[in-house]
């Protein structure tokens, strides 16, 4: 069974969105297919530097625990993963199907983010019609910086929400310093791909046709996980599995950001700028994890339209949601890294909140990390911490 037949079943079928005129909306389409769909337009480009870079990872640890850690990343059995990233393309991992929602950057800021919860997608490419070409994402991480940014107290309208376009907001947040869209190939390998989300810290890459341009597809951590998942059951698992999360060191275990249930969600706004996580485990007045709160819950607030009370308590904010979402999942230091994939994997999470006995928070698993431990580490690439 091909990757596409198997991967297009987990999806809906779903049609490409596009808010204001852009091209993708004319002329482009997500399901996009050469006429050989279990191949990928020529061969698969390795672009990724090759050296040895740093092996710290953000679990940190040096001495015998670090040699440790790195001999078990080190194994003859540890690049299979490695291997197998890089023998696949990111077409294979594009649904045959899947919804795409583009916005032209005159389009008002407020009426893109309630676009992104109606179509249930958590960013959208940017296409400029005057340059006729994308120039960025907007995510919800621009929500947050906005209502960070322009938020004053509930008794005064954010402005800035109501009436800005897109482009507008670019110009003001960026100042002028416009980086060019990270996006990759569908011929690409998907080693590039997990290197690409990684390297950048993003969480969002578009797959962009060469030839039309069209974006075919949002590849994200939990994409490539999920494609893993599935068709690395195929191939023999390496001993490092085996290993403890706490003795392999994936994750973070130092200073892990939290949030007081009791704190406005303006205050959890300020850690996602500050410390730019994507999620904040929420602790009871013992210290006690007791819930999540993450991005993905502020861009809630737009559809709601209560993102001008910014002072209501985070457990608050919790309890006023509309949909089901991810929730809190835990897992514990002394269970394996097959047991954490798995989790992560069959509860379509992000992240794992790493917590002792007593549900105290020590750290953080995410699909960035272990991501980074499977495919880049045994190739010698921290891209992490680089």
């Amino acid at each position: 069974m091909s990757p596409h037949s198997t991967l297009s079943s987990l999806n809906s079928c779903c049609a490409l969105h596009c808010l204001c005129p852009c091209r993708v909306g004319s002329g482009g389409s997500a399901a996009l297919r050469p006429s050989s769909s279990a191949h990928c337009w020529g061969r698969c480009a390795h672009r990724v530097p090759r050296g040895t870079t740093s092996q710290g990872g953000r679990g940190g640890g040096g001495g015998k625990a670090e040699r440790l850690r790195a001999h078990h990343f080190h194994s003859p059995d540890a690049e299979v993963y490695m291997h197998f990233m890089r023998s696949h393309c990111c077409y294979d991992a594009v649904p045959t199907s899947c919804k795409l929602v583009v916005f032209d950057t005159t389009l008002e800021i407020k009426k893109a983010f309630v676009a992104l919860v109606a179509n249930g997608v958590r960013a959208a490419p940017l296409w400029d019609s005057k340059m006729q070409t994308f120039v960025g994402m907007l995510t919800i991480t621009d929500f947050i910086n906005i209502l960070h940014r322009y938020y004053r107290s509930p008794l005064v309208q954010i402005y800035e929400v109501e009436e800005h376009k897109i482009e507008t907001w670019r110009e003001v947040y960026l100042q002028g310093s416009f980086k060019p869209l990270v996006y990759i190939s569908p011929s690409d390998s998907l080693f590039d791909a997990v290197y690409s989300l990684i390297k950048h810290k993003i969480h969002r890459l578009p797959v962009i046709e060469p030839i039309s341009g069209n974006v075919l597809h949002i590849l994200t951590h939990k994409r490539i996980l999920k494609f893993l998942h599935i068709f690395g059951s195929t191939i023999p698992k390496p001993r490092f599995l085996k290993k403890t999360v706490q003795e392999l060191c994936v994750g973070t275990f130092r200073d892990v950001a939290v949030v007081p249930e009791n704190a406005p969600v303006y205050a959890a706004l300020e850690i996602f700028v500050d410390r730019r996580v994507s999620a904040l485990p929420v602790v009871n007045a013992a210290g006690q994890v007791v819930g999540l709160y993450s991005r993905f819950d502020v861009i809630h607030l737009a559809a709601q339209k209560t993102y001008n009370n910014l002072d209501i308590s985070v457990r608050e904010a919790l309890q006023q949601r509309t949909v089901c979402l991810e929730g809190v999942l835990t897992c514990y230091p002394h269970e394996t890294m097959e047991d954490i994939i798995d989790r992560i994997a069959e509860e379509q999470v992000h992240r794992l909140v790493l917590v002792d006995e007593n549900r105290y928070p020590r750290g953080i698993v995410s699909l960035s990390d272990i991501l980074q431990a499977l495919v880049l580490t045994p190739a010698g690439i921290d891209a992490l911490n680089s």
